[in-house]
C-alpha cells in the first residue's frame, strides 16, 4: 500500500496550498488533489519539486507499507 504523507507534512509546517502553488507553480487544482489523497498518481516532475520546495525526500511524501 502506497501512504501519502503530503498533508501531514504540509499541517505540521503550516504552509497554505495556495502559498505552494505561487513559489512553485504547481496548480493548485494538483497541490489539493495530492493533499485531499484523491490522486492515483503523482508526475516525477511534481514529486521533484515537492521536494526541493519542502526540503524533504520522496520518502517523506510518500511511503510503502506492506499492508
Amino acid at each position: 500500500m502506497i501512504k501519502n504523507n503530503f498533508s501531514r507534512l504540509v499541517g505540521e509546517r503550516l504552509i497554505r496550498l495556495t502559498q505552494i502553488a505561487k513559489e512553485t507553480g504547481i496548480s493548485r487544482n494538483t497541490l489539493t488533489s495530492i493533499y485531499q489523497r484523491r490522486c492515483k498518481g503523482i508526475e516525477f516532475k511534481t514529486l521533484n519539486t515537492l521536494c526541493k520546495y519542502l526540503d524533504c525526500g520522496i520518502g517523506d511524501i510518500i511511503e510503502y507499507q506492506k499492508e
